[in-house]
């Protein structure tokens, strides 16, 4: 089988940020070839995942793409033709990875995954541009925290630009009939995904592992009339703590928190505010970055604050960094795009702050605006937080769509999404080849 191009070709190095950093050298380092004595005192290599072994089957039974708006599309429970899957095992390594018709898997009821939370997963988005290609958004970055969150809890390092084809080439199969041309920006949600296999009871590192990636319709999430309702967390609950794992995507940092979020709902609010500590330090959003606008207290400087990753209780969110970036290039005070633009230049803070200096903000005049940043939610402001029983209410705009900045980080993202505008060429937006 030729090899699974990307274009462009991407430079995929351990520098995903001060905070994952030697994590990601770690595993990359265990995920390099390595040998170990078999059963018989024989020296066997152990093999690395390989995108270039893929082996590809393809359906006899297409599924139909979902209209639309239609309740089919916004179930997310409706996916693409094909998934990827690859099999791992301490003896043996990586085997060849597979993109076959997508479908249930086979478990033994005593897998690891079933009973001690061995498992992981990103969340990425493959776009239909306005310009007529399929796009992803810094997929690497992606790739490389998933590597984070497998070494984390135990399961196999690979090498993360191995992934990346193998995500590639399963969108440059499906893409093509489940985002048409003539859906400019849809999108489909992409899911890779590791559990842990090993069917042996006992609370032990797995010795077999399933990798697998599939695609799935979802409606969007940022246009929420009103803007985010977000209810402040109670003394009693609580998301993430340092010295935890907060800041990677495995299942055990969400489940636990599905509780509070139904009990959210129901008093009419979209997500949980998790705070953390006595004196309430903001850590995420539901499972969004948490981002605030206001002017400093001390002289009045207009800042954009979210919270820092040095705890390792938030994640590194592809669309946090991105945002992060975007307003440090774009909006400074020696900006052009801020002179150009009309707009007061910003100075942007990662740093521990507490819901009793967003509520002091609020009361003193000089709370901005607010939004939460993520792959799902995308930039989606929010009008409104509960904290102990006050209501905070924050502008989105005259149009609800949300404050100035809030609306302009979000047009700057989705016109390198998308293909168009200043994001034309952008090289965070990497096009898929369909042919």
């Amino acid at each position: 089988m030729a090899p699974i191009a990307i274009t462009p070709p991407l430079n995929i190095e351990p520098t995903v940020s001060e905070l994952t950093a030697q994590g990601i050298q770690h595993a990359l380092s265990k995920s390099a070839p390595s040998h170990q004595k078999s059963h018989n005192g024989l020296v066997a290599k152990v093999a690395q995942l390989d995108a270039s072994l893929l082996t590809t089957a393809l359906t006899t039974s297409p599924r139909s793409v979902p209209d639309m708006g239609s309740a089919e599309m916004a179930s997310q429970k409706v996916c693409t033709d094909h998934m990827i899957q690859a099999q791992w095992s301490e003896e043996r390594g990586w085997e060849a990875p597979s993109l076959q018709p997508y479908g249930p898997l086979s478990l033994m009821p005593t897998s690891s995954c079933l009973h001690y939370a061995t498992q992981c997963f990103e969340g990425m988005k493959l776009y239909r541009g306005h310009d007529g290609k399929l796009r992803l958004f810094r997929p690497q970055l992606n790739c490389k925290r998933m590597l984070m969150s497998t070494t984390r809890i135990a399961l196999p390092g690979f090498q993360p630009e191995e992934l990346l084809k193998l995500i590639v080439k399963l969108c440059a199969t499906d893409g093509p009939k489940w985002l048409p041309k003539d859906r400019p920006g849809a999108f489909l949600y992409i899911r890779p995904a590791m559990i842990g296999t090993d069917f042996a009871l006992g609370v032990q590192r797995p010795r077999e592992a399933l990798l697998f990636v599939m695609l799935t319709c979802f409606a969007p999430m940022d246009d929420i009339p009103g803007g985010v309702k977000l209810l402040a967390s109670q003394d009693d609950m609580c998301r993430a703590w340092p010295g935890g794992f907060g800041y990677a995507k495995v299942g055990a940092n969400y489940g636990p928190s599905l509780v509070a979020q139904g009990e959210a709902r129901e008093k009419g609010f979209h997500q949980i505010l998790w705070l953390f500590g006595d004196d309430c330090v903001i850590t995420e959003a539901g499972a969004s970055n948490f981002f605030v606008v206001w002017r400093a207290k001390e002289d009045g400087r207009l800042q954009v604050v979210t919270a820092d990753l040095n705890e390792k209780i938030v994640l590194d969110g592809v669309t946090r960094r991105s945002t992060l970036e975007l307003l440090r290039t774009r909006l400074s005070s020696t900006s052009a795009t801020a002179i150009r633009d009309g707009l007061e230049p910003v100075e942007v803070v990662e740093r521990k702050f507490t819901m009793l200096e967003i509520e002091e903000a609020h009361r003193e005049g000089r709370l901005v605006e607010a939004f939460a940043a993520g792959t799902a939610w995308f930039i989606a402001p929010v009008g409104h937080i509960q904290f102990r029983g006050r209501d905070l209410q924050i502008d989105i705009g005259a149009d609800g769509l949300g404050g100035q900045y809030t609306a302009r980080v979000k047009t700057w993202l989705k016109n390198i999404m998308l293909g168009e505008g200043d994001g034309i060429g952008n090289e965070w937006g990497v096009v898929v080849d369909e042919s």
